[in-house]
């Protein structure tokens, strides 16, 4: 390679040398003014050299560019010699465009991790959200019992070393003021302060949200905790799911604890035996209870054995769409749970329509007694049992109703009462009480939240 590059290089010189030769010496013939012929031989001395020649400078001219094409040639076949020179700018090329890949891939990385922990901390805040408004609720509705002296000066029940005691406590003032804006005929009477027995529903605090469904299958639906679980495997921590919208629903899902419900994460899916009608299902003592779909059969579900444990037609009662409540979705039967056992609220057409309730075997699901009430079903939103009490809620979409009826199975009398009672979320399709955890359960508009209530004596005389 490098004998050819020497080769041109020599031959370019030869060339030029040749056309400087011939530029030195020239043959000049012409006749002078007489007409005789003259012959001239001309040689440029060094000192002439500078002299602009007509036919010179065009063929320097050429060899400037071949001189310069030589070169161009020449440091092509120079780079090509050279081993491995464009291999090694291509090389480094691609390590850059590595390094930034691996770059960018980290960063993405990174971002990532950042966001489950920021995820974490969202989940983190929304508990500990949920229990300062349930702390929040509780401290509305404790009330700050007073006496009156015979100088008619009010004071505290409480300790004199307490606080509150001074009038001029901010705290004191606005409990106070809050406790004046409670009827008096729900006032829980002295020394019933932390009462926990049965009674009458007296308030309802905020909605607490702890889940919201992710799909349309989640429109309404079916969720709560036992209140008295059988057995080892499943206690009264376990969060049990329905999702009841579709033709055919089976799915019964298990949840660990209330943190493993909020987080989507289940620890079990049961295939129920026959399809689930609406919302109306229940939990009690280790099994589901509900309704056969398009049927008036009830089904007791044993969740230990995953087997059915017993059905029973329940005797006249309205389905599919003969007395639901107001906001629809087949909700004719209702199965509810309280302190008192198995309840069954639903309608018939002797009853015209009015609300039935029914108190069941929780084994054989036969009816024990049954009460009729003078309110009609579909003129309601829903209904639940606390205490042999049926209370029912105005409307399901209103953000701000009431619980506007009570019935009470002791006495068989029914009136109506005002209890405020808020959806949140504008739609709600389910409403059950457990006694364990003294709470309401809802299922409202995708959203799955549970509500703080209290209950104590009234001067009704419900006992």
């Amino acid at each position: 390679m490098w004998f050819q590059v020497t080769f041109l290089f020599l031959s370019c010189l030869t060339l030029l040398s040749q056309s400087q030769a011939e530029d030195r010496a020239s043959l000049r013939r012409s006749n002078d003014p007489t007409g005789r012929c003259h012959y001239t031989f001309t040689v440029a001395s060094p000192e002439e050299s500078s002299c602009s020649g007509g036919s010179v400078k065009p063929e320097m001219d050429g060899v400037l560019s071949r001189l310069t094409l030589l070169e161009a040639l020449v440091s092509r076949l120079i780079a090509g010699v050279d081993g491995g020179t464009g291999t090694g700018i291509k090389s480094n090329g691609e390590e850059g465009l590595q390094e930034a890949y691996a770059q960018v891939t980290r960063e993405r990385n990174q971002l990532q991790q950042d966001k489950e922990r920021l995820n974490k901390q969202i989940q983190e805040l929304q508990k500990r959200l949920g229990k300062l408004s349930q702390e929040a609720e509780s401290l509305r509705q404790k009330p700050c019992q007073q006496t009156h002296t015979s100088g008619g000066a009010q004071r505290e029940s409480r300790p004199a070393s307490d606080p509150a005691h001074d009038f001029r406590n901010g705290a004191y003032q606005e409990m106070k003021a809050e406790v004046t804006e409670v009827p008096a005929s729900h006032l829980i009477p002295e020394g019933n302060h932390n009462f926990t027995g049965c009674g009458e529903l007296l308030s309802v605090g905020e909605p607490v949200l702890h889940r919201k469904a992710d799909s349309i299958t989640g429109k309404y639906g079916v969720w709560l905790q036992d209140p008295e679980p059988q057995g080892p495997y499943y206690t009264n921590k376990t969060v049990w799911r329905i999702n009841a919208v579709g033709k055919d629903v089976r799915q019964l899902f298990a949840y660990e604890d209330m943190d493993q419900f909020t987080r989507g994460f289940p620890m079990k899916v049961l295939v129920l035996p026959e399809p689930v009608e609406s919302t109306g299902a229940t939990i009690y003592r280790g099994s589901l209870y509900y309704q056969r779909k398009r049927s008036h059969t009830l089904i007791r579900y044993d969740l230990a054995s995953e087997s059915l444990a017993s059905r029973l037609d329940l005797p006249h009662a309205g389905f599919h769409g003969q007395y639901p409540y107001s906001w629809g979705g087949y909700t004719d039967i209702d199965l509810a749970v309280d302190e008192q056992g198995l309840w069954a609220i639903y309608s018939t057409s002797k009853a015209k329509g009015a609300i039935v309730i029914s108190q069941l075997d929780p084994e054989s699901l036969e009816v024990k007694k049954s009460w009729e009430t003078n309110i009609r079903k579909n003129t309601v939103a829903n209904a639940f049992m606390v205490c042999g009490r049926l209370y029912t809620v105005a409307s399901y979409t209103a953000p701000n109703t009431t619980i506007n009826y009570v019935f009470d199975t002791a006495t068989s009398e029914g009136r109506a009462v005002a209890v405020p009672f808020k959806n949140k979320y504008r739609y709600n399709s389910m409403l059950d009480y457990n006694h364990a955890h003294r709470k309401l359960y809802a299922w409202d508009n995708f959203h799955m939240v549970t509500y703080d209530i209290r209950l104590g004596r009234s001067s009704h005389g419900i006992s």
